[in-house]
């Protein structure tokens, strides 16, 4: 598919402000990366599991952090915060027949290690690439070009 902004110039604004809005500095910019690494391998995409392992590899992140992800709760390479981070976006994505997808428990453990700031940050940078799933799932935009250099037309 040719590249969507090329077709609806309005979505250009959209990536900026969320980046600018995630990148307020209230949680590193790698858990960021590595709660989006895995909602990426969750949702079956390869574009945005290619995106963020570059990413977490131009900002120095071990390729044991990297690979790790997908077993993050057994793996002993992730802070405590890490981990309620990477859980709570598992929470987010996983549906949950018997109730809330983030139970009130799960959600004071994040709020332990997250002030009110942080914990909205890291629920938008869920929120950022949840946004973009469907764009990259739909789309096919070629793994490891640049933004908007991905697609095909």
């Amino acid at each position: 598919m040719p590249d969507p902004i090329k077709l609806i110039p309005e979505l250009a604004a959209v990536p900026g402000a969320t980046v600018k809005a995630i990148g307020n500095g209230s949680i590193p910019q790698s858990t960021i990366d590595l709660v989006q690494l895995r909602i990426g391998q969750l949702v079956g995409s390869t574009y945005f599991t290619v995106m963020q392992t570059d990413s977490l590899r131009k900002d120095g992140e071990s390729e044991e952090r990297i690979t790790a992800v997908a077993t993050w709760r057994d793996a002993p390479y992730f802070t405590d915060t890490e981990r309620v981070a990477l859980e709570l976006a598992e929470a987010v994505l996983s549906p949950n027949t018997f109730g809330e997808r983030v139970p009130d428990e799960l959600h004071a453990r994040a709020a332990a290690h997250y002030d009110d700031t942080a914990l909205w940050t890291l629920t938008l940078a869920i929120s950022q690439i949840f946004y973009f799933i469907p764009v990259a799932l739909v789309g096919k935009p070629v793994p490891g070009r640049g933004a908007g250099q991905g697609y095909t037309k």
